[in-house]
């Protein structure tokens, strides 16, 4: 490990521009989501148009045709799904910026898991339908359609990836899988996606019944593959092209938790603010093609970057054995945990654990007076915190009032340490305001629920809450 005396120092990023008095910019809703939720929206009602228009609805007259009909309809519309799924995650800027990772991850779940119930839906009913229509056994008109169909092994293969891509997104597989196994298991729904389009193509009647149609399925498949191979592979290799990121040093922060300090070219011109993330790969050996998001944990500087991780598994005990000068690959920005997010002039930032890096970042960056910022930092025990001379510099030197929090949890649902009180009663202590602040909160998801429900208990507005989740 290599191990230098290198410190951040606070005001000495891109921020250091800010003025420490400047009020906040109030942030807008902005006519994005709007515009993007009524797109997407559009799209499914534009397919149930398109499927009526294939007298959809005339076929709707019982026995194998109705079936059958509506088998096409969750068909098409699970498919439409899915490339809006692959929309999704596919990191296009616009529409991470307009949602943000937590929202953005919501959306992905529902739409993924109404995506896929929708197939599995399908299935079935064409299945049925084309048995009562041949007069055939259930096993029999599988068989059939597998054997015979063009491109239906394809689409066999193609469920089999998108299954298991499912199961590896619930909640349970999740808790057993490392972070790189689920994130590898999970690539698997790109590989469904593009298995399937055979199988449409070929046997979906309703993809090619007018131009209209073949217009906009082609158009819809041409979108998700360009913003896939855009915004996850062309621009990521521009990027780590350009600036040329290098290790410069790792330090010790905490038991733990190591620092990398990172120097390449041009960073100033890198679009990136504090709050944000990367998908970082390392280019120390094996497990290099295995991307790993983590937070700036320093404002970004014109010639120096900053991470800090803590050692959760095979991929991050790895980076306290980086060398000096290990070439570094990036995929990002990521997030809308940043000064834009900010509304008020008063603010409240909450921290679990190694989540006091986007929020360490975010306190160099955000302009304020004193008093007006106030850090709660919580940790397993005064060993465990993260940046303790950093975040004393800040109080000292720019007023914000840190309150560290240390000991385990009270309990399971509680984001509070054991003796401290109630959630809300222990944030009304801490911040006796705080119903007039952002809240900007970091750290493990359960976690984070608990202290916006505590929020939300002190009066603060949901939109005042800014968090992120990870959980892809």
């Amino acid at each position: 490990m290599t191990t230098q005396s290198i410190r951040a120092q606070p005001g000495g990023g891109r921020s250091a521009n800010h003025p420490a008095g400047a009020g906040p910019r109030p942030a807008r809703r902005g006519w994005a989501p709007d515009l993007i939720g009524a797109v997407a929206a559009l799209s499914v009602v534009l397919v149930v148009a398109l499927w009526v228009h294939g007298q959809g609805l005339a076929n709707l007259r019982g026995g194998g045709t109705a079936f059958t009909s509506l088998g096409r309809l969750t068909g098409l519309v699970a498919a439409d799904l899915m490339l809006i799924q692959v929309l999704l995650m596919a990191r296009v800027p616009v529409i991470e910026r307009a949602y943000g990772q937590d929202r953005l991850a919501r959306w992905h779940r529902w739409v993924g898991f109404t995506s896929f119930d929708l197939m599995l839906a399908h299935i079935p009913l064409v299945t049925v339908g084309y048995a009562l229509t041949d007069r055939t056994g259930l096993v029999r008109e599988t068989w059939n359609l597998v054997t015979t169909y063009p491109g239906m092994l394809l689409a066999v293969a193609a469920a089999t990836a998108l299954v298991l891509a499912v199961l590896t997104s619930l909640r349970a597989a999740r808790r057993r899988l490392r972070y790189e196994s689920w994130h590898l298991l999970h690539l698997y729904a790109y590989l469904g996606v593009g298995l399937a389009l055979p199988h449409q193509l070929w046997t979906g009647t309703d993809f090619l019944t007018s131009r209209l149609a073949t217009g906009y399925w082609w158009s819809l498949w041409a979108l998700a593959a360009a913003a896939v191979l855009g915004y996850r592979v062309a621009l990521p290799l521009h990027r780590s092209s350009r600036h040329r990121l290098r290790v410069q040093a790792v330090v010790r922060e905490s038991p733990g938790v190591v620092s990398v300090w990172l120097t390449g070219r041009r960073l100033d011109e890198l679009p990136v603010r504090a709050g944000q993330f990367f998908n970082w790969r390392f280019l120390s050996g094996p497990g290099w093609t295995r991307a790993h998001p983590y937070s700036l944990s320093a404002a970004p500087g014109q010639t120096r970057l900053r991470i800090t991780v803590k050692d959760l598994g095979d991929g991050s005990r790895l980076v306290r054995r980086l060398r000096k000068g290990t070439r570094v690959l990036i995929e990002g920005p990521y997030g809308a945990l940043t000064a834009r997010a900010r509304t008020a002039t008063r603010i409240t930032l909450v921290a679990s654990g190694i989540g006091i890096t986007p929020l360490r970042a975010l306190l160099e960056e955000l302009p304020y007076r004193r008093g007006e910022a106030t850090l709660i930092y919580r940790a397993r025990s005064a060993a465990d915190f993260t940046f303790r001379q950093e975040l004393d510099h800040l109080a000292e030197h720019r007023g914000v009032r840190v309150r560290y929090l240390p000991g385990p949890r009270a309990a399971a649902g509680s984001w509070a340490p054991a003796g401290h009180g109630g959630d809300a009663d222990l944030l009304r202590r801490l911040v006796p305001d705080i119903a007039g602040h952002d809240v900007f909160v970091c750290g493990p998801q359960p976690w984070m629920d608990a202290v916006q429900r505590a929020a939300r208990a002190c009066g603060v507005p949901d939109e005042r809450v800014h968090l992120e989740s990870f959980a892809w």
